[in-house]
């Protein structure tokens, strides 16, 4: 499944290649690609891409390796991570047409069985240290196709990866309630104590024994580290001994749902009792339309250790009273307040007047845990009148905006630089200590680096001190191409300075580089001359630039001179030395000039 908290998969082949988006077929849809791509815009989605897995495979690892995969159309629709009741294609499907006002939003509905026919789940004080939190409900008579079997797993991963922050927060476990009987008790025990035939193994193995089987687990290694030093790891039992789950790690096998699975029960633990309870109402919101009675669910009795008890789902609404001048103000428009209680309505926002026109009334259902604020509300509101066809005013403050001047110098120079024959490059601000230190032929004591506290590579381990190991690896990966090779970047370093508030400092540095079969350091240095030119600096030393003989540890000695003016230095020109050029797997002599261009801003 693809780790970002947005993805959604309902086509479900669990291949996501994109960052942060989700694959439908559009059969499902019976839409045209434009006019799914201007539905989803109106809604406050955006269609990112239209492919195929077959496409996705052939571009992340070749035509050879994309044989065989499917052709059929996969939508990729980038979803806000808060709208978690978009994530799986039941609430995509249900609020597009909601928001198209071809049907009404559902009205969940909480069924509490008679008494001493529902289920039980009690919780015991051993899980106080470890998960304290649970929550369940059950999902009866619900029918599965592959389809929706694929969907509704599919849903839970996702769940994890976002409002569950990698199960840290709140573990999701479905069971086939027929295999199994309440009362049900989440407890935690001692490793040793826990055994149990986890999800999809042929045997048996004790909590520690788990722990190590799935240490190389791909997927489930994430989790491991939740419970793994505790003295004590939670489990759910039902009545008979049977485990259900060792949450967060696994579900047992024992209890697997399958097609043929009529009734699913839900528990869902954890360290945040409201995370758990959103993400139960999700589950079973999005689901029981499924059920043989559409949008009902049968509730659970949760027995805390203190004795007290709580059913659940809480399936709660909620509603809100906002002034239709508050929404027409911050959105700037001017509708009358049946008009926005009508596209707050498609907005899955069941809205009514009141008060002489006064108010609105909004309703929260239970899918809308991200409406927390009036301004949500203005925000859907907004969403449903269309950013379109919100009328551009010139605002009642008057500024006018002006480019920073710093940044406007350095567009003027750029211009310049590639007059003067050179090519722009655009390299990583951070890089390897490596770049900055010992490439260079110095230590990283020296450089005043900003180091990242947990680099996820080797490539980026510091903020850059210097723009030239960024060009000099330009030119590396650029060798086959013809001689000479004339580079340039304006960019900023990043060099650690206490008396800032941040305790670094940014500077705009210019570097340019050339590369050939002779050094070349008379076209640098012409380059430096042209420079001054444009800025008209005169060549002096009272109030222009000078050069004077230097020393730097990655120039060739003798080759290297010192850049003064406005009475600082601000550089050094030279040929690189043979080492650092060796180091950068060059073949070919090289001349840089690098600059601080601030003080002439």
């Amino acid at each position: 499944h693809c780790p970002d908290t947005r993805c959604w998969s309902p086509d479900l082949s669990g291949k996501c290649s994109h960052s942060s988006l989700a694959g439908v077929s559009p059969s499902v849809l019976g839409s045209a690609d434009e006019e799914f791509d201007e539905l989803c815009f109106e809604f406050g989605l955006e269609l990112d891409e239209i492919t195929s897995e077959k496409d996705i495979i052939s571009k992340e690892k070749g035509e050879e390796k994309a044989k065989g995969a499917s052709d059929v159309v996969l939508y990729k629709i980038d979803v806000p991570a808060n709208r978690y009741d978009l994530l799986c294609l039941e609430g995509l499907v249900r609020g597009l047409q909601v928001f198209k006002e071809r049907i009404n939003l559902p009205r969940f509905e909480k069924i509490i069985p008679a008494e001493g026919e529902g289920q039980r789940l009690i919780i015991t004080e051993q899980t106080a240290q470890i998960r304290p939190h649970a929550v369940a409900a059950v999902l009866r008579n619900i029918t599965f196709t592959k389809d929706r079997y694929d969907s509704f797993i599919d849903l839970q991963e996702k769940l994890h990866q976002n409002i569950c922050r990698k199960r840290a927060l709140v573990a999701i476990g479905t069971h086939d309630l027929d295999t199994i009987t309440g009362p049900f008790t989440y407890t935690a025990k001692a490793p040793s104590e826990i055994k149990f035939k986890p999800l999809s193994q042929s045997q048996e193995y004790t909590a520690s024994q788990i722990m190590d089987l799935y240490r190389a687990d791909s997927h489930l290694r994430h989790y491991l580290h939740l419970i793994e030093n505790k003295p004590r790891y939670p489990v759910i039992y039902d009545s008979n001994g049977v485990v259900l789950s060792m949450p967060p790690i696994i579900n047992g096998d024992h209890t697997k749902i399958r097609l043929n699975t009529r009734n699913v029960f839900i528990e869902c633990t954890g360290t945040d009792i409201t995370k758990a309870k959103i993400v139960l109402d999700i589950i079973v919101t999005m689901f029981s339309e499924y059920c043989e009675k559409p949008f009902t669910v049968e509730a659970v009795e949760v027995v805390y250790p203190n004795g007290k008890t709580h059913v659940y789902p809480e399936l709660a609404y909620r509603t809100e009273k906002v002034k239709p001048e508050y929404i027409n103000k911050k959105v700037g428009i001017s509708e009358t307040p049946s008009s926005l209680a009508k596209l707050l309505t498609r907005m899955c926002l069941k809205s009514h007047v009141t008060g002489n026109g006064n108010h609105i009334e909004i309703e929260i259902p239970p899918t809308r845990a991200d409406i927390i604020h009036a301004c949500d509300i203005v925000e859907d509101a907004a969403i449903a009148y269309g950013y379109n066809n919100i009328q551009m005013v010139i605002p009642k403050t008057y500024t006018i905006a002006n480019q920073l001047p710093l940044n406007k110098f350095t567009e003027l120079l750029r211009v310049d630089l590639a007059a003067a024959g050179f090519t722009e490059a655009l390299t990583f601000a951070l890089c390897s200590q490596e770049d900055i230190a010992d490439k260079l032929r110095t230590d990283i004591s020296a450089t005043k680096a900003v180091r990242i506290a947990n680099p996820k590579t080797a490539e980026f381990q510091v903020a850059r001190t210097t723009l030239l190991p960024g060009l000099l690896k330009t030119i590396a990966a650029n060798r086959k191409m013809p001689l000479p090779l004339k580079l340039f970047e304006i960019s900023d370093v990043v060099v650690k300075d206490p008396n800032t508030d941040v305790g670094a400092r940014n500077y705009r540095h210019l570097c340019a580089v050339y590369y050939n079969k002779s050094p070349g350091f008379e076209i640098i240095h012409g380059l430096l001359d042209r420079v001054m030119q444009v800025l008209e600096v005169p060549p002096n030393e009272e109030n222009g630039y000078t050069i004077k003989a230097a020393e730097g540890t990655a120039f060739f000695p003798g080759r290297c001179a010192e850049v003064f003016a406005k009475g600082q230095s601000i550089g050094k020109l030279g040929v690189v030395h043979p080492d650092v050029i060796t180091k950068f797997e060059l073949t070919m002599p090289c001349s840089v000039l690098e600059i601080n261009i601030e003080p002439f801003v």
